[in-house]
């Protein structure tokens, strides 16, 4: 159940998303703004369909990430409308609105129609949302001057986003807690899945992106998808990476742990997770991004030679020849809200040495970011730099007792205040 202060920061949040939409759609030439909820398409050749979580700008207005076939309306100078389907049906529960005080703000409209509601006297409307569920409703669909305006009104979080985001975090730190204990008992992926899932009480078809838990060498696939059933017999490293959605808004927090016995592993954690806190002490207003991204590069550098990873090289040049690209191969974050990999990050194309790099901005107050370094032991990365001309300054025998381990990577949430930072995910560590 929200608190008592969330509930009041929601009222306040919908009364400015109200003015800052009202000015696009002044800016744009509109008059009014229909946008669906969404719907899980039904897979193909398959009467099953996809789990559904919504539309970004219907969970930023609203929060109701599994309400099917909804839609809402804004109209200048009006209360929205939001329009919630609620059909007959015995086959399968709908999904109670919660009588919470931000919907005095809206004008109520429940229907058993998946139908849009009527737009009234509005002449020129916008209509936003997934092409085939607009195919029959009036007006322009998805223009996209309009949408990338609207991207930006999410790009700084009102105070009760901050505030959910901020629960999101305290409820995952809660599940990261329960899989490092789960991961050192000696369990599978797959349990330290269910632990996670049992501490944060989110069904992983809930959770804001397929949680990725490699122990051992699967901690080196970025994205690795898969859990297996039974622990490795040595069990030398865990890396999770697992958010919670709370009234739709996403934490995104990794956490890497070396197994007993794995010291000289250990010892390269600790060494990540001292330049991961540098770097998110960087989050002020004014900062270049894709400085911090940069300083990252200089950061691993610096930690492959105190390893003995790389020897012979200054740090600018295991930068400047790609050696630190080799492990450390994405960028050191994004922007993080109602989705995982927020919108608006990228006003520009990523520059030539950072093309994974997700947001391209300087920082402003009331962003909330991703800062996740990490440094890997990917044999199809590693192995051209060690048959390379540089591959002398690599320490292959190193490289192969460590590879087992797979890889670190260390992530927080932090919001972009008028003076500096706020760390979402250390706050909830406590």
């Amino acid at each position: 159940m929200p608190n008592t202060r969330i509930l009041s920061l929601q009222a306040e949040h919908v009364g400015i998303l109200q003015g800052r939409y009202e000015r696009v759609l002044e800016t744009h030439g509109y008059d009014g703004l229909l946008i669906s909820s969404g719907a899980a398409p039904t897979r193909y050749g398959d009467d099953q369909s996809w789990h559904f979580q919504g539309f970004g700008p219907f969970l930023h207005w609203t929060g109701l990430t599994g309400f099917e076939h909804a839609w809402l309306l804004i109209r200048p100078g009006r209360k929205p409308l939001l329009s919630v389907y609620q059909p007959v049906d015995f086959w399968h529960a709908s999904v109670e609105l919660a009588q919470e005080p931000w919907l005095a703000a809206f004008e109520l409209l429940y229907s058993e129609s998946r139908s849009a509601p009527e737009s009234g006297d509005i002449s020129q409307l916008a209509v936003i949302g997934d092409p085939p569920l607009l195919a029959e409703v009036p007006g322009e669909h998805n223009p996209g001057a309009l949408c990338g305006a609207l991207d930006e009104t999410r790009v700084h979080k009102t105070n009760y986003e901050i505030a959910c985001l901020a629960q999101a975090n305290k409820l995952a730190m809660a599940g990261h807690h329960a899989a490092q204990d789960a991961f050192l008992a000696g369990a599978s992926e797959f349990e330290i899945n269910l632990a996670f899932q049992r501490a944060t009480l989110q069904r992983e078809a809930d959770a804001p992106y397929h949680s990725i838990i490699g122990v051992n060498e699967h901690a080196g696939t970025l994205h690795y998808q898969y859990y297996d059933t039974t622990a490795p017999t040595k069990p030398r490293s865990l890396l999770i990476d697992a958010g919670v959605r709370y009234r739709g808004y996403c934490s995104d927090i990794t956490r890497t742990t070396a197994g007993a016995g794995e010291g000289r592993f250990g010892a390269l954690v600790q060494g990540l997770e001292q330049l991961q806190r540098r770097l998110g002490s960087m989050v002020a207003p004014g900062v270049d991004y894709v400085d911090i991204h940069r300083k990252t590069h200089l950061g691993i550098a610096a930690l492959l030679s105190a390893a003995e990873l790389v020897s012979g090289l200054s740090d600018d040049d295991m930068v400047s020849e790609g050696i630190t690209r080799a492990f450390f191969p994405h960028g050191i974050g994004h922007f993080l809200g109602v989705q995982v990999h927020d919108v608006a990050g990228k006003p520009e194309l990523s520059p030539a040495d950072a093309p994974f790099l997700r947001l391209m901005r300087t920082l402003e107050s009331g962003m909330v970011v991703t800062i996740e370094p990490g440094l890997y032991f990917i044999p199809s990365l590693l192995e051209p730099l060690l048959s390379g001309p540089l591959g002398h300054h690599v320490n292959r025998p190193l490289i192969n007792e460590l590879k087992g381990c797979g890889g670190i990577r260390i992530e927080d949430n932090v919001v972009v205040t008028g003076t500096g930072r706020r760390n979402l995910t250390r706050e909830a560590e406590v």
